[in-house]
């Protein structure tokens, strides 16, 4: 679905008040939301209190160059997508700024039909993403959650507080009794976590015997007692970054 260009908010930043105020107007009849800036620092002012969708730099401007305004930007809105305006004799730094991260670049002067054309497929291109990132999601959620059985309100309910408890950084505790299922739901929060990625480590203290689980979790140094051969990783750093289930 193609977004209304009254929903793409472009900021257009040029020193020049003559390039920045024509351009805005033209983009402005062809019915964008627009604003300016004439630096690098009004730039900054307007993206803490507004957002953009586009944003089109000028690479040569005193004080904060386009290069340097990029960066401050990506650090603000890093999903923001940028197009540089630039002369002939600056394509050089033009490039560079697309291996940072620009979407594009256009050489001055230039038809601002050219200039839409290249907004129209950045935004296109931007949706497509988007869209894709939430298919995988909806994919994943469906291949992370396909161990644990039911539609029922109860289980809808237990769906959803794995889903809320999956992207904190704290310690949860699954309450059951054996048999329901705690370790699927351990399991359905380190793959829903940004855990996912790193160990899920599995202990089942009941079955340790007494005088080893202090081993068991913290591991031991070789030498550290008789029979201590080796050293040994405990079940904390092997799940180090991931999730431990005791």
């Amino acid at each position: 679905m193609t977004v209304p260009k009254n929903k793409i908010r472009i900021l257009i930043v040029d020193d020049e008040a003559v390039v920045r105020e024509s351009l805005g107007n033209w983009f402005r009849e062809e019915g964008y939301v627009v604003d300016v800036a004439g630096s690098g620092k009004e730039t900054l002012q307007k993206l803490a209190e507004s957002s953009y969708d586009i944003f089109l730099l000028d690479i040569k401007m005193p004080g904060m160059d386009g290069l340097q305004l990029q960066r401050r930007i990506r650090e603000i809105a890093p999903d923001a997508v940028i197009i540089i305006m630039t002369a002939y004799a600056s394509v050089e730094t033009a490039v560079e700024a697309m291996k940072q991260g620009a979407y594009d670049y256009i050489v001055k002067p230039f038809d601002p039909d050219q200039l839409e054309h290249i907004i129209r497929n950045a935004v296109e291109r931007k949706q497509l993403v988007a869209e894709n990132i939430r298919l995988r999601e909806r994919l994943q959620e469906v291949e992370l959650f396909h161990e644990i059985i039911g539609q029922s309100p109860a289980i809808q309910r237990v769906l959803e507080q794995i889903r809320l408890v999956a992207m904190s950084d704290t310690t949860v505790l699954i309450r059951g009794e054996s048999g329901t299922g705690k370790e699927l739901v351990a399991r359905a929060i380190h793959a829903n976590s940004p855990r996912r990625y790193m160990p899920i480590v599995i202990v089942n203290c009941g079955a340790l015997a007494e005088g080893v689980i202090e081993s068991e979790l913290f591991g031991h140094e070789k030498g550290a007692f008789t029979g201590a051969h080796y050293r040994r990783k405990g079940k904390f750093e092997l799940a180090d970054g991931g999730t431990l289930f005791l």
